[in-house]
């Protein structure tokens, strides 16, 4: 029962994040995008910028942070890298982003979490 909460909040703060994301000007291309070796929640474009969004919901800024550990990332890492060809055009920038979804705030989005 655990689990489906979870995978019911999870989904829910995804839709939230995309809605957030949509009205600084992103445009939603897939939502939990699936490959082998892992998932992306969000792939959004804004211009030339191809976002693959880790979205994460916590009670706190710094539960989240926290659940967004190095091998999470790495995980969208090769996820994002087995997509891009599908959403990626010439000259395109591509990072991926993370963003925290707390109780009574609005979003935070980080850009270009991941280094590699």
């Amino acid at each position: 029962m655990k689990r489906q909460a979870a995978e019911k909040r999870g989904r829910g703060a995804e839709t939230f994040a995309a809605l957030y994301l949509r009205l600084k000007g992103w445009r939603i291309l897939a939502r939990r995008a699936r490959v082998p070796g892992g998932e992306v929640d969000i792939v959004a474009r804004r211009g030339r910028t191809l976002a693959f969004v880790e979205v994460k919901a916590r009670g706190s800024q710094e539960c989240a942070a926290f659940a967004l550990d190095r091998y999470r990332l790495r995980r969208v890492a090769v996820a994002a890298q087995r997509l891009a060809p599908r959403y990626m055009r010439a000259g395109d920038d591509v990072r991926i982003d993370a963003v925290f979804v707390v109780p009574g705030r609005l979003p935070r989005h980080l850009a270009n979490v991941w280094q590699g």
